[in-house]
């Protein structure tokens, strides 16, 4: 169903979406070390993942065993109550969880989520300031890796905590 012109909703919004070869990245998985590869994200020399540019976010460090991610909602990414969707952190939380193991794994080896919980300690609008994202490495097993990580608003406060199953991917 499309919205009549006469709706009163006013003009409608657009956000333009552009991105890169997703398997170009997805390659160097098989020939560079976690670190370096996501530390090559975080320099520019690897394109980001498609799902980044989505919602605005961006790997901003990389160590051993921690992965910071930033972003900044905005209003497209809002739910039916007017506040930023459950997704947008859960993505964020998983992404720093798993990039904090990748970051430990070798050449040729990967990750996929197995499971996650998110605690959603706070609700998020636009305006509200640069979300951090800290993921941390708790164990990484040969095949399970388990990592936590913990989103802060533009203030510092403590929005969102996820803990996670990772699997360990060995080529």
């Amino acid at each position: 169903m499309s919205p009549k012109s006469d709706n009163g909703w006013g003009e409608p919004r657009t956000k333009q979406i552009t991105w890169y070869d997703p398997m170009i990245t997805a390659g160097a998985v098989a020939s560079v070390p976690g670190r370096e590869l996501l530390q090559a994200l975080v320099d520019g020399e690897l394109p980001p993942p498609p799902i980044a540019d989505v919602f605005g976010a961006r790997l901003h460090s990389v160590g051993d065993g921690e992965a910071v991610f930033r972003c900044t909602p905005d209003e497209s990414s809002y739910n039916p109550a007017g506040v930023v969707h459950g997704g947008l952190l859960c993505m964020l939380l998983d992404s720093a969880c798993g990039c904090a193991v990748q970051s430990q794994l070798p050449a040729g080896a990967g990750i996929s989520t197995i499971e996650i919980k998110i605690s959603f300690l706070s609700a998020l609008r636009a305006g509200g300031g640069e979300l951090e994202v800290t993921g941390k490495v708790l164990r990484v097993g040969r095949q399970v890796a388990f990592a936590e990580a913990h989103a802060r608003n533009g203030v510092g406060k403590l929005v969102g905590h996820a803990t996670s199953s990772i699997a360990v991917v060995r080529s």
